[in-house]
C-alpha cells in the first residue's frame, strides 16, 4: 500500500493535469462556436456555385473541359494523383488525426501520388514514417481563411492544368454536429456531370431555368469550377477545423471524467491510509501507556 505522502502527491499531480484538460475543453468549446458560424456562412456560397454549374449542364449537353471526366466511362484518366490531406497542427484530439491518415492511405497503392499536407501533425507523421510529401507546401490547420483556400486551390489547379497531376483528391473530416464527424476521401477533379445532376430535389426550382450564353460555355464552366474548387477547399478546411475542436472537446471531457474517477479512488485510498495510520498511532500510544503503567506497578512492588 502506498504511503499517505505518495497518494497526496498523486492527487496533486492529477488535479493539476485536470486543470489543463479542463482549460483545453473550455478553449475548444469557445473556438468551435466561431468555427461553426464560419461553416454555416460558407455553405450557401458552396451550394450556389453547385447550382450554377448544374444549370450549365442542363442547358448544354456537350461541353469540352479539362475539368470534366471523359464521357466514355471506360476511358480511364491515368497519371499522378494529387492528394490534399487536412490534419491538425497538434494532437490531443482523440482519433481525429489517425482517421485522416488512414483514409489518405487508402488510394496510395493505386497510383503514383503526391501528398499536399495541411497541418503540422500530418507532416510530422509522414516524416517519421519516411513517406514522401510536398515539403514546400506549408499551411496551418488553425483558423482557416478564404485567402488560404485560394492559395491552396491555385497550387493544385496549376499542377493539374500543366498536367503534372491527373486527378485531385481531398481527404478531410466532414463535420456534422448531430451525427458526428467522419473522415472523407473525395475526388475534386476531374468530376462527372452526374455529381451535379444528383443535387437535391429542393434545388430543382432554381436549377430548371436555362441560361442564355453570350460567351464560350467552356470558359464559363472553367471559371465557375475554379471558384467551386476554392469554395470546396475552404469548406473542407472549416469542416476539418470544427471536427478537430469537437474531437478535442470530447477527448478532454473524457480526460476530465477519468481524472474525477481517479481522484475519487485516490481520496478514498488516502482516507483509508490516514485512518490506518491514525489507528496505528492510537494503538501505539495505548500500548505505550499500558507498558508504562505496568512498569510503574513493578517499580512499586520493588
Amino acid at each position: 500500500m502506498s504511503s499517505a505522502k505518495e497518494i497526496k502527491s498523486r492527487i496533486k499531480s492529477i488535479t493539476d493535469t485536470r486543470k489543463i484538460t479542463n482549460a483545453m475543453y473550455l478553449i475548444s468549446s469557445t473556438k468551435i462556436k466561431k468555427a461553426k458560424k464560419s461553416l454555416d456562412d460558407t455553405r450557401p456560397y458552396f451550394y450556389a456555385l453547385r447550382k450554377e454549374i448544374k444549370r450549365i449542364f442542363r442547358t448544354v449537353k456537350d461541353i469540352d473541359s479539362p475539368y470534366l471526366y471523359p464521357t466514355n466511362m471506360n476511358q480511364f484518366v491515368n497519371g499522378t494523383y494529387g492528394i490534399l490531406v487536412i490534419t491538425a497542427d497538434k494532437g490531443l484530439a482523440g482519433a481525429y488525426n489517425h482517421n485522416i491518415i488512414n483514409k489518405s492511405r487508402e488510394i496510395s497503392h493505386e497510383n503514383d501520388s503526391r501528398y499536399f499536407i495541411v497541418g503540422e501533425y500530418g507532416r510530422q507523421y509522414f516524416n517519421r514514417h519516411g513517406l514522401d510529401y510536398e515539403e514546400d507546401f506549408h499551411y496551418s490547420a488553425q483558423a482557416p481563411t478564404m485567402e488560404e483556400a485560394r492559395q491552396i486551390a491555385k497550387i493544385l489547379l496549376d499542377e493539374y492544368n500543366f498536367g503534372r497531376i491527373k486527378k485531385i483528391f481531398i481527404v478531410y473530416t466532414d463535420f456534422d454536429g448531430k451525427a458526428g464527424a467522419e473522415a472523407r476521401l473525395t475526388r475534386l477533379l476531374p468530376f462527372h456531370r452526374d455529381y451535379f445532376e444528383d443535387s437535391k430535389k429542393l434545388e430543382e426550382e432554381v436549377v430548371k431555368n436555362e441560361f442564355e450564353f453570350t460567351s464560350d460555355t467552356s470558359s464559363l464552366l472553367e471559371s465557375l469550377t475554379e471558384n467551386y474548387i476554392i469554395g470546396f477547399i475552404y469548406g473542407a478546411l472549416v469542416d476539418s477545423y470544427c471536427s478537430e475542436l469537437d474531437f478535442r472537446m470530447n477527448a478532454m471531457n473524457s480526460a476530465n471524467q477519468n481524472a474525477d474517477k481517479i481522484l475519487a479512488d485516490l481520496s478514498l485510498e488516502y482516507n483509508r491510509v490516514r485512518q490506518a495510520s491514525i489507528t496505528q498511532e492510537i494503538t501505539e500510544v495505548s500500548a505505550g501507556a499500558k507498558v508504562m503503567k505496568q512498569n510503574r506497578r513493578k517499580a512499586k512492588k520493588v
